[in-house]
C-alpha cells in the first residue's frame, strides 16, 4: 500500500540535492509532488532543474507538477500555491527544503550574504508555510517539515557558514512556535535533520576536502520523512529531530 497515495505535496528547492531526493521518494509513495525551486536553467556546478526533477519522477510513472519558485518572494509563493490549488485542489503537506550557505568565517561574509542566506533558509520557510495554512487550516489537516542541520547546534561556524548554522537554529524555533499555534487545527509541523552528510550536489559544492567516511545514503532520510509527512497533530508533532532518530523511536528501520 502506497503510504502518500494521491497525497498532494510541495517540496520547495526539489531541482536537486535533498530535496530531488525527497521529491522522488515521496512520488514512489504515491503522492503528487510539486516540484518548487528557482532553477529552470542547468547551472555548471549545481546540475538539475524543476522539470529535470519532474521528468525523473514522471519516468517511473509518479506524478510531478515542476514550479518556478522565489520562496523569498511574497509573490512568487503566492502565485505558486494559487496554481497548485488551482490545479490540484488542495496542499496536504509542504516540506521547507529550500536553502543555500556561505562557507566562510563570520569575518569574511558580506552583509548581503549574510541577509540572503537567513532570506532563503528562514524566510522562505516562513513564507512558505503561511502560504499553505489557510487551506490545512480551513481542512484541519496537514503536514509540515522544515529540513533542518546539525550545523543548528554545532558550536562553531559550522562546514557550511556562521549563517547557514544560524539560520537553521533559528528554522527550529520557528518550529516549535508554529506547532503550537496551529496544534489546534491538527496540524503537524517537525524539524527533520540528517544525522550525518547525505551526498548531494549541494553538499559536495561546500565541503570540499571535509572527509565523507561518515556520509551516509538517502534512504533513513527519506523514511523519515515520509513517516513525518503522514503526521497530525494527534500523532508526532512540535519535534527537532535527525532520521536516525525518528527511525529508532518509531520503528522505522
Amino acid at each position: 500500500m502506497l503510504e502518500l497515495k494521491d497525497k498532494v505535496c510541495i517540496i520547495t528547492g526539489s531541482s536537486r540535492g535533498l530535496g530531488k531526493i525527497l521529491a522522488m521518494g515521496f512520488a514512489r509513495e504515491g503522492a503528487k509532488v510539486v516540484v518548487a525551486a528557482r532553477t529552470e536553467v542547468e547551472k555548471e556546478l549545481l546540475p538539475g532543474t524543476i522539470y529535470k526533477t519532474a521528468e525523473a519522477i514522471k519516468a517511473e510513472g509518479g506524478y510531478a507538477l515542476p514550479i518556478k519558485c522565489d520562496v523569498t518572494s511574497e509573490e512568487s509563493v503566492g502565485e505558486m500555491v494559487k496554481r497548485v490549488l488551482d490545479e490540484l485542489g488542495r496542499i496536504d503537506i509542504l516540506v521547507n527544503n529550500a536553502g543555500t550557505a556561505f562557507p566562510k568565517l563570520i569575518t569574511e561574509t558580506p552583509l548581503k550574504r549574510w541577509e540572503l542566506v537567513l532570506k532563503v533558509n528562514l524566510t522562505g520557510a516562513f513564507l512558505c508555510s503561511l502560504g499553505v495554512l489557510p487551506g490545512m487550516i480551513a481542512r484541519k489537516s496537514g503536514s509540515i517539515i522544515n529540513i533542518t542541520s546539525i550545523d543548528a547546534i554545532a558550536r562553531s561556524s559550522g562546514f557550511a557558514g556562521a549563517a547557514y548554522g544560524v539560520s537553521k537554529a533559528a528554522l527550529e524555533r520557528f518550529t516549535w512556535s508554529l506547532a503550537a499555534e496551529v496544534g489546534k487545527y491538527n496540524i503537524a509541523v517537525n524539524a527533520l535533520k540528517p544525522r550525518e552528510g547525505i551526498e548531494t550536489e549541494g553538499l559536495m559544492a561546500v565541503s570540499r576536502g571535509v572527509g565523507r567516511e561518515r556520509w551516509e545514503s538517502p534512504e533513513k532520510f527519506v523514511r523519515a520523512a515520509i513517516f513525518l509527512a503522514k503526521q497530525a497533530a494527534s500523532g508526532v508533532t512540535g519535534t527537532v529531530a535527525s532520521d536516525e532518530e525518528y527511525c529508532l523511536w518509531h520503528g522505522l528501520e
